[in-house]
């Protein structure tokens, strides 16, 4: 069989689906849609996999190019004939494909995509709606957006469900001390947070909150990694606050080296308004971390108060800062947390097992019928 990935830049997450991918008999080609840049993969393409050239994937994405971005799809689907198309995001590479009018279709939701991006406006709701009325079978990592999508009246049955994934292997419990070492932070609590420095993750709020738990507990320290489009005001809000001995800037880390940052923390933070099941977190738990997560959907499937982790009011600082509190109030607790972390990321977050979901995916749009003659806008 031969598969279309087609996604809207290469991330880590886009290697990771490749790289299996390859390992399989198909014959894989890669489409992409955009180049932002912000959280793009170093490593190459996986062995095997080959990029198609068109006109995508040299800048972002926007709508006024739609209709000559899927003329150009409909031009690559007539010359490699794939029998299969996996598309994702929803209102993007899935809405690509369902204009050119092709089936079988394979949706794959990101998570913010159906989760916020879909009731935007009428636009996107529309956008959305067409999508999903065209697709054969609709993938995604969390219960939330299976929801979302049957809410659009998509059928139960025609719905995949699993979290993507991680390297149990690669991900594991240890201890990193040279780095706490060389940090001189072997005897403090180490928080720990690596999401993009974007609006939805919200990592603002996060530094607000650590900066007023900092004001109770001066011994807390927190690694910070990444970057993204609020830099400047991240960076002005650890200096206003005067947390530059307590925030540690990490930068861009390669996937490969994640694991030692892991196993220096204590704790795993996220803030996030919208999530699925994150990989992030997952790694978290697969290296033994307590997490202290944003209440939202996508994290209540992985962290159960007090066994996990914990809980605290979606961006709210004060409320971060109370959970911050209250973690460390249960510090003697923090070893049978840590076997619980790593317990169910075993149970649930297994790549090798979850990604044969896909595959049954696929075989399952073979099977079924073309949804409705697509409408070139």
């Amino acid at each position: 069989m031969r598969v279309l990935y087609f996604s809207r830049d290469y991330t880590a997450h886009d290697h990771r689906f490749l790289s299996a991918l390859a390992e399989t008999e198909d014959e894989v080609l890669y489409l992409r849609l955009e180049r932002q840049g912000l959280k793009r993969e170093e490593r190459p393409l996986p062995a095997g996999v080959r990029e198609v050239e068109w006109l995508g994937g040299k800048e972002s994405f926007a709508y006024r190019f739609s209709v000559r971005l899927m003329q150009d799809l409909q031009r690559v689907i007539k010359e490699f004939k794939p029998d299969l198309i996996h598309a994702g995001p929803i209102q993007t590479c899935a809405f690509l494909t369902a204009q050119a009018g092709f089936s079988p279709l394979v949706s794959m939701s990101w998570g913010s995509d159906l989760l916020m991006d879909a009731d935007r406006d009428e636009q996107m709701t529309w956008i959305t709606q067409y999508t999903l009325d065209r697709t054969q079978v609709f993938v995604g990592d969390c219960q939330a957006v299976s929801d979302k999508a049957q809410s659009y009246g998509f059928p139960l049955d025609r719905i995949k469900l699993f979290p993507w994934g991680i390297d149990l292997h690669q991900f594991q419990p240890g201890q990193c001390s040279d780095l706490r070492a060389a940090l001189g932070w072997q005897e403090n609590p180490v928080f720990l947070s690596l999401r993009a420095w974007e609006p939805i993750y919200g990592v603002d709020v996060l530094i607000q909150g650590f900066e007023q738990a900092v004001k109770e507990n001066k011994s807390i320290r927190l690694l910070l990694l990444g970057g993204g489009s609020l830099e400047k005001q991240i960076f002005s809000l650890i200096k206003d606050h005067a947390l530059e001995p307590y925030v540690y800037l990490a930068g861009h880390i390669p996937n490969q080296d994640l694991v030692r940052y892991y196993q220096a923390a204590d704790i795993y933070l996220s803030c996030s308004f919208s999530d699925g099941s994150s990989v992030t977190l997952m790694e978290a738990l697969a290296c033994g971390l307590p997490a202290l997560v944003s209440d939202i959907p996508g994290n209540q499937e992985w962290i159960v108060p007090g066994e996990q982790g914990w809980l605290f009011q979606t961006g709210l600082a004060e409320s971060l800062a109370d959970a911050i509190h209250q973690a460390l109030a249960q510090r003697r607790n923090w070893p049978t947390m840590k076997l619980a972390a790593r317990q169910k990321a075993e149970q649930r977050a297994d790549w090798k097992k979850n990604f044969k979901v896909l595959l049954e995916a696929y075989d399952q749009a073979r099977h079924l019928k073309s949804g409705p003659t697509s409408v070139i806008l």
